[in-house]
């Protein structure tokens, strides 16, 4: 069976500049990301459809993608895969005292086990600590200067408030939330009313915020609410054209009132409702 280090010499005979690749050998960390996103993504899909049989298979695709940064960095001599491992190692080390005490990996622990709220709260605090430290260096002039632009804007979203929460810039509760998404509800009617495309864009994505921010004090993650719903919409939708190859009748021959009275027995049928006719 190969090794980890089997996939890093691979890895760096892909990137030969005399006999490797040629695809591998041009690409760059920005050409890569799009590929990492979505080899992360398909590891999501596969858990969220219950494929774990090929699950072993979209974490190798996502394990390469960090290989593959590695590999580039090595060849520049900013760091190599160890030093990652190593990283990562030592950070987890250092967020969970509750579990090494001492900081020795191999240490028993001889500390009583705490919580899963009191785990959650040192984790919390051991972060405000690291972002702390990060902020006294000059590049770092802001709490939300580490949260990704690249992340999918719903969850850049919840981070965002989240880290602002962290330091007392929140509602208090869920309640005025749902009146703040009513309020910006209000304002793109208004900005339909007027037509001006730009403003409606804007007014949207604040309605969008503050669902989001919805989500988060009903502890709702809205990156996965999302997903669910996309989902129910494709099972719906794939309902109402099965019924109509069942008819034999071109989905573009249909009504609204159609599509919609089947879209009605999806929905039915989904929750084992009785048929209106």
């Amino acid at each position: 069976m190969y090794t980890l280090q089997d996939l890093l010499t691979l890895m760096a005979r892909l990137r030969d500049p005399q006999h490797g690749c040629p695809w591998d050998i041009k690409q760059t960390y920005a050409s890569i990301v799009p590929h990492t996103l979505e080899e992360a993504y398909e590891v999501a899909d596969a858990i969220e459809r219950g494929d774990l049989d090929h699950l072993q298979g979209e974490l190798g695709d996502l394990l390469f993608q960090v290989v593959y940064y590695s590999q580039l960095a090595r060849e520049e001599g900013r760091f190599e895969f160890a030093g990652v491992v190593d990283g990562i190692t030592r950070k987890l080390i250092r967020r969970h005292p509750h579990v090494f005490p001492t900081g020795d990996l191999y240490a028993p622990p001889d500390m009583p086990r705490l919580s899963e709220e009191q785990v959650k709260q040192r984790w919390e605090e051991i972060k405000a600590e690291e972002r702390a430290e990060a902020a006294k260096a000059p590049e770092q002039l802001s709490l939300l200067d580490d949260v990704p632009a690249t992340l999918p804007a719903l969850s850049r979203a919840a981070k965002l408030q989240k880290r602002a929460a962290g330091v007392g810039f929140d509602w208090p509760a869920a309640l005025p939330v749902v009146d703040k998404v009513r309020e910006e509800l209000d304002e793109v009617l208004e900005a339909m009313a007027s037509g001006d495309q730009a403003a409606i864009s804007d007014e949207l994505g604040d309605l969008l915020f503050s669902v989001v921010n919805l989500a988060r004090h009903l502890k709702v993650d809205p990156e996965n609410a999302l997903r669910g719903a996309n989902r129910k919409f494709e099972r719906r939708f794939r309902f109402i054209e099965q019924a109509l190859r069942d008819t034999h009748r071109p989905i573009e021959d249909c009504t609204l009132e159609d599509l919609d009275a089947l879209w009605g027995e999806a929905k039915r049928q989904e929750h084992n409702l009785p048929s209106c006719g």
